[in-house]
């Protein structure tokens, strides 16, 4: 029963054994989640230290997911024709080129030279992302590929919480402490002082960036050297792009689950982007203590993906989605209508809800695609576009929802959250019936 088990995770049909290349890919996994989750908290950082709105600071994930956006289909052509590896380390040296382009861009003191930084950063993660997920897809029995991924992506939120503990600390707590309304102050009065702590306090956020950068190269090196085994979604040249586009286009699952994924992304993106906002409007917290619930909210993460990849085992993904996606509203109309610190709780209570969503709904839309899933997987990584474009919209709402007195213009502004989730508890209800 054992080596039944074993033969389904991480050996193919053709006996190759993929466990060493699935520890080595999954190592990538940590690796995006960090980059995503050092950036979250920069949203509020550069708001405070550059004077900007909530819908200008909030263009930071919109730079961010663009690159996903521009870079998965090239990238998905990339692969075909150069193979897996190949793919790999193109997606590593653009991250690493995005974080190294950190340090001209804080001595230009340019916001626009920090979103080209994480622009080119992105680009490297959507050929990352694109490579890895139907990778792991690919090692063994495709009855147990959507476990498989489950089981990859649940090294992700380690990256994410590493991140976010390096923002805590790193970053957020070794800023000037002086508020917007000193800075603005400044900024009137003495502009030298003001430009002096600006420019401190850019130096500080780029710092864990050039750091980064150095440890992308190492992970560089790491795959120019190893061997990766190929097997038959890994074959360079047998992907017919525009065959291929049709097949997808006519697959109401699949165009179902990009969907699907976009408002996951947008609901995963302005969770954990917005947490600090919330907590400073409402209940006057410090950016460094709200990023603290932050962390909370991934510990809840991660814990919550362990036990539901096990519940997969008993419940099907389809199933799981839809009340993954039910307890998501519930916990967002908390975060909206309940005051104080419980309104705080719903928003973290929201990450156990989100903890499966992504790698379930990929393995749905990618499930009996065959070699369809290379292009496949590049609209479901181009998908993650949903989280360019819905935090701006939530910056926005935040700084403009002021008509309703009953409610603070922040917790209007989950109303979007609250959306996403009843497109995603749609969507399981939908591919269940399929």
């Amino acid at each position: 029963m054992t080596s039944t088990k074993k033969q389904g995770l991480f050996t193919g049909e053709n006996g190759v054994n993929y466990l060493f290349p699935f520890i080595l890919v999954t190592s990538l996994f940590a690796l995006w989640g960090f980059a995503n989750d050092i950036t979250n908290p920069m949203v509020a950082a550069f708001k405070n230290i550059l004077l900007i709105t909530n819908f200008e600071s909030s263009l930071v994930q919109f730079a961010f997911y663009g690159g996903y956006c521009f870079m998965a289909i090239p990238a998905a052509i990339f692969i075909n024709k150069c193979g897996y590896k190949k793919g790999i380390l193109a997606g590593l040296a653009l991250y690493a080129a995005g974080c190294l382009l950190f340090i001209p861009a804080g001595n230009a003191m340019a916001f626009w030279a920090f979103l080209i930084a994480y622009f080119v950063m992105t680009c490297g993660l959507a050929f990352l992302e694109t490579t890895s997920n139907p990778y792991i897809l690919s090692m063994g029995s495709e009855d147990t590929a959507t476990r498989r991924l489950n089981f990859a992506q649940a090294f992700n939120p380690i990256g994410s919480l590493t991140g976010m503990l390096i923002a805590k600390e790193l970053i957020l707590a070794k800023l000037n402490v002086a508020t917007e309304t000193e800075r603005a102050a400044l900024q009137v009065n003495d502009p030298d002082a003001f430009m002096r702590i600006q420019e401190s306090d850019l130096a500080v956020v780029s710092g864990p960036y050039l750091v980064l950068g150095v440890v992308v190269l190492i992970f560089f090196l790491l795959f120019f050297f190893a061997k990766l085994p190929n097997n038959t979604s890994t074959d360079k040249g047998s992907l017919h792009i525009g065959d291929s586009f049709k097949r997808l286009l006519g697959n109401k699952k699949y165009l179902w689950a990009v969907v699907a994924q976009a408002f996951y992304v947008g609901v995963q993106i302005m969770v954990w982007t917005f947490i600090i906002q919330y907590a400073g409007a409402e209940l006057g917290m410090s950016k460094a203590a709200a990023q603290g619930y932050n962390m909370i909210a991934m510990g809840i993460f991660v814990s919550s993906r362990f036990v539901c990849t096990y519940l997969l085992k008993y419940i099907k993904p389809s199933l799981l989605l839809l009340i993954l996606a039910s307890g998501g509203i519930v916990c967002t109309l908390g975060t909206i209508f309940i005051h104080g610190m419980l309104g705080l709780y719903s928003l973290v209570a929201i990450s156990a809800c989100m903890s499966l969503m992504f790698p379930t709904i990929y393995g749905i839309a990618l499930k009996g695609l065959g070699n369809d899933a290379k292009l496949g997987s590049a609209g479901l990584i181009l998908a993650i576009g949903g989280g360019c474009l819905m935090p701006p919209l939530q910056g926005l709402l935040i700084d403009k929802a002021v008509w309703f007195e009953a409610l603070s213009s922040v917790r209007i502004s989950f109303v979007l959250p609250l959306i996403c989730f009843v497109v995603i508890a749609c969507f399981g209800r939908w591919s269940g019936k399929r």
